[in-house]
């Protein structure tokens, strides 16, 4: 299992996900479930994924490969809207999905797999989609400004309670560590190190790109002083009159 999140926000975009993949209890291994695709001044492509980990890095290297053909066909290069990256990418899903698949469950093994893709085309606004299992896709919208993936469940709740459309992208990363933190507090396979990316509104650059790893001294600051917190704000809420 994995924990993949993105959001789509007024001054730009926050992706993250971890780096735990496991087939049992004592298989246990790290994989950068994030790709970044840049072109300074023209794309920022971002594909976050999870699910089977063979159907996901064949789907991602299916546009890469088209990328590096060169020629006139339709690629992460020359795309000129982020609909057509995530069109594509539901395509290369769906081409490894019909060759792979039925031998994967042949031998019990899930061949589902999802992505988050979201960026910035020179021309369009910043646009993030979330592309099923099957290859279809949607699109965020300022109601629904955020995507995840995977372990999903656990990271909920405090991102509901503080992002919104007009969130800082300095709030909306620190609620995005928390959200990683309950995860991993709540589940096993998710862990860290957490690949994250931060791109601003119309830069048209990867600024600010880092890997958190179990002693980055912020992350375990947020963990300690989290933990600290609820524990504080649970101890002071009233007694029920009622019982």
């Amino acid at each position: 299992m994995t924990y993949c999140v993105a959001m789509s926000l007024d001054a730009g975009m926050i992706f993250a996900s971890d780096s735990r993949t496991n087939a049992g209890v004592d298989q246990i291994a790290r994989f950068s479930k994030m790709r970044v695709f840049a072109r300074e001044g023209n794309r920022v492509i971002v594909t976050l994924s999870s699910g089977n980990l063979s159907l996901t890095q064949n789907a991602v290297n299916i546009l890469e490969q088209k990328a590096r053909g060169g020629d006139s066909a339709l690629n992460l290069w020359n795309a000129e809207s982020m609909f057509d990256v995530a069109r594509m990418l539901g395509d290369a899903l769906r081409e490894v999905k019909t060759r792979d698949g039925p031998y994967l469950e042949l031998n019990n093994i899930d061949p589902n797999a999802n992505f988050i893709v979201g960026g910035q085309i020179k021309g369009e606004p910043a646009r993030l989609f979330d592309v099923y299992s099957e290859g279809n896709f949607i699109e965020a919208t300022p109601e629904t400004c955020y995507f995840q993936i995977g372990e999903s469940k656990y990271g909920k709740p405090v991102i509901d309670r503080v992002v919104n459309r007009r969130t800082s992208l300095l709030d909306a990363t620190k609620c995005t560590i928390v959200s990683f933190d309950s995860t991993m507090r709540s589940n096993i396979s998710v862990g860290l190190p957490i690949d994250l990316l931060v791109y601003e509104t119309n830069s048209l650059s990867v600024r600010i790109q880092r890997r958190i790893e179990e002693a980055d001294p912020y992350f375990q600051m947020v963990h300690n002083q989290w933990g600290e917190g609820l524990r504080r704000v649970f101890a002071q809420l009233p007694d029920p009159d009622w019982l």
